[in-house]
């Protein structure tokens, strides 16, 4: 029996690890997770905040998904859009799913990311 996510990998480009970390930390506010030593030679960078577990792995010859994403909860979502914003990240606001708030964008390598809050 599933009992819930454990974490989400997104894909990066090799030698990205100094921009996800800027973003990720910086921007986003999560806190980066050590790699366990054996999985730190691979590069990449683990990332968390509350609940959500992002593991960012680099792929050769990366390309990032126009659809796939992971959806973020956040609360204060007026005032999460305009960090982001205020660090020159794109906002986009989607209004169609009831019930909710929510607004995509992208990590420093392209990955989407959807943003929401329940109303």
């Amino acid at each position: 029996m599933i009992t819930a996510v454990d974490h989400v990998l997104l894909a990066a480009p090799p030698g990205a690890e100094d921009r996800l970390r800027a973003y990720y930390v910086g921007v986003l506010g999560m806190t980066e997770i050590p790699k366990p030593p054996a999985l730190a030679v691979r590069g990449g960078c683990w990332f968390g905040a509350g609940a959500a577990i992002l593991h960012l792995g680099v792929e050769p010859g990366f390309r990032p998904p126009r659809k796939a994403h992971p959806g973020l909860r956040v609360r204060g979502i007026d005032a999460y859009a305009a960090r982001l914003a205020g660090h020159g990240v794109p906002v986009i606001w989607d209004e169609e799913l009831p019930g909710h708030r929510r607004f995509y964008s992208e990590d420093p390598v392209g990955n989407r990311l959807e943003f929401l809050e329940a109303d």
